[in-house]
């Protein structure tokens, strides 16, 4: 077990990013350590960028992740991505959802949304996972389990039992839903096997 690992999850409200990274706490937990999280909501009802930082280990005093310190980024969105690389190290992973969310700046005709944002991620000396979560949850049959894909993806660089975070999904999602979360998951965690 090694001392600290720090996970950023960054995108924009209404994404289910709180959701996502209670699901990652809970099977953390699970597995024996020791969990703090943090959320920022932001301007989350309309669109803003939202966050939520967890730090699990053998001993965690603090929820909060110093810029450079966090070891993985998920991504909901690329653009938000981008805008926290400052917390990031050389050695970091980012697990980052293709799907593009306008910004209003960029939805009222201000600015433009830039080009090659994936591009500029990988010139990094960071590792790099495209997940297209947005099409996995629509294959799943269900868009809003898109933030279980990216958590199935995720799964891959936790020290978490596969079936620890599916049966959490099976008692956290409600019954009508839990099928296709499970599903989002599964092709989530085989789309970052295959990167």
């Amino acid at each position: 077990m090694s001392d600290l690992t720090n996970i950023l999850f960054s995108g924009v409200g209404g994404q289910g990013i709180l959701l996502a990274s209670e699901l990652t706490a809970t099977g953390l937990l699970a597995s024996g350590f020791d969990v703090k999280k943090s959320e920022v909501h932001g301007m989350a009802q309309r669109g803003g960028s939202v966050t939520a930082q967890l730090r699990y280990g053998k001993k965690v005093y603090s929820p909060l992740i110093e810029p450079g310190g966090a070891d993985v980024q998920m991504a909901f969105e690329m653009m938000e991505a981008v805008r926290y690389l400052p917390y990031l190290h050389k050695d970091s992973t980012v697990i980052v959802n293709t799907q593009h969310i306008l910004p209003p700046s960029v939805a009222t005709g201000q600015a433009l949304y830039p080009e090659n944002v994936l591009d500029e991620l990988i010139k990094r000396d960071i590792k790099v996972i495209a997940v297209d979560a947005f099409t996995i949850a629509k294959e799943a049959g269900e868009v809003r389990t898109a933030n279980v894909a990216l958590v199935g993806a995720l799964s891959v660089y936790l020290p978490v039992e596969e079936d620890v975070l599916t049966d959490i999904i099976e008692r956290r999602v409600p019954e009508r839903f839990r099928k296709e979360n499970l599903a989002a998951f599964a092709a989530g965690r085989e789309a970052a096997t295959q990167s």
